[in-house]
């Protein structure tokens, strides 16, 4: 349980920290939170729990093709905004186009050689 707790602070903090430094500078926030540092932490907990090679192989090659489908949304919220949609629609609209596109992949993935 306490495992539990300290990971979701330690999220917490590195979501508080973009936060903060976003308020001044907008571009260093983007760049703290596009570093893969929850996809490290979630290896190194996960190789603690179960230090298996293969399943740490799975998890980091899926993380990687998991990466991918959200990527457009990162390029349809700002261009949303910049045509005047409120943030909230914009937001929105980026997150259902994330979800169809992650369904996409889980879908047609396999079926050219994706492994998950």
């Amino acid at each position: 349980m306490w495992s539990f707790v300290a990971k979701a602070l330690l999220a917490g903090v590195m979501i508080a920290a973009i936060a903060e430094v976003g308020r001044r500078l907008p571009a260093m926030a983007a760049l703290i939170a596009s570093l893969p540092l929850v996809s490290i932490l979630g290896m190194i907990f996960l190789w603690h729990a179960r230090p298996d090679a293969e399943n740490m192989a799975v998890h980091a090659q899926s993380t990687f093709w998991f990466v991918l489908p959200s990527l457009p949304m990162f390029l349809l919220i700002p261009m949303m905004l910049r045509q005047g949609f409120s943030f909230w629609v914009a937001l929105a609209v980026g997150c259902v186009l994330t979800l169809v596109l992650y369904l996409a992949m889980v879908q047609f993935g396999p079926r050219i050689g994706i492994r998950f």
